[in-house]
C-alpha cells in the first residue's frame, strides 16, 4: 500500500465528514467500484487493514485508469466513523463534495503534487472565448412546389 502522510489522510477523513452532510458519499466496496467505473467519484478512500486484500485490490487500478485520486486510511474503523456509521467500512467514494469542496481540492493537490484547476465558476476574463466558426456556403434549396413538379407522377391503376 502507498504511504500517505497522516496529515493528508486526516484531511481526507475531514472532507468525508463534511461531504456526508451536504454532498454525496458512497460506502462499501461495491458502491465505490460502481462510482469509480461511472466516473462519478472525485476522491476514493480505501482502508489498509482489509482482509483478504483481494476484496479491495481492484480499486487502485480502476482509480488509476480513471485518474481519480486515492487515499489509503490506516483502519476500516476510521473510515466508518468518518462516514457516520457504527461499523467498519473498507472503502468510500466522495461523489459530490458539498461543503468539503475546498478541503477536497487541498487533498487532491497534495496527492497529485499540483494545484487543481479552478471550478466551473471561474472569472469570465480567465476563460478563452471560442473562435467564431467560418460560415459555410449554403446550398440553395428549391421551393417545395418546384420539387413537386419535378417528381414523376405516380402511375394510375
Amino acid at each position: 500500500m502507498a504511504n500517505v502522510p497522516k496529515e493528508v489522510s486526516d484531511r481526507a477523513l475531514e472532507a468525508v465528514r463534511m461531504a456526508r452532510q451536504g454532498g454525496s458519499v458512497k460506502k462499501g466496496v461495491n458502491e465505490v467500484t460502481k462510482s469509480v467505473e461511472r466516473n462519478l467519484a472525485t476522491l476514493v478512500l480505501v482502508a489498509e487493514d482489509v482482509e483478504p486484500k483481494e476484496v479491495v485490490m481492484h480499486i487502485p487500478t480502476l482509480c488509476e485508469q480513471k485518474k481519480i485520486p486515492l487515499v489509503y486510511i490506516p483502519t476500516k474503523q476510521e473510515i466508518g466513523n468518518a462516514v457516520g456509521i457504527n461499523v467498519p467500512c473498507s472503502a468510500i467514494a466522495i461523489e459530490k463534495a458539498g461543503q468539503a469542496e475546498a478541503i477536497l481540492k487541498e487533498v487532491v493537490a497534495k496527492l497529485t503534487g499540483k494545484a487543481q484547476p479552478e471550478s466551473k465558476t471561474a472569472a469570465p476574463s480567465e476563460k478563452k472565448e471560442p473562435k467564431p466558426a467560418a460560415e459555410k456556403p449554403k446550398k440553395e434549396k428549391a421551393p417545395k412546389e418546384a420539387q413537386a413538379k419535378t417528381e414523376a407522377p405516380a402511375p394510375s391503376a
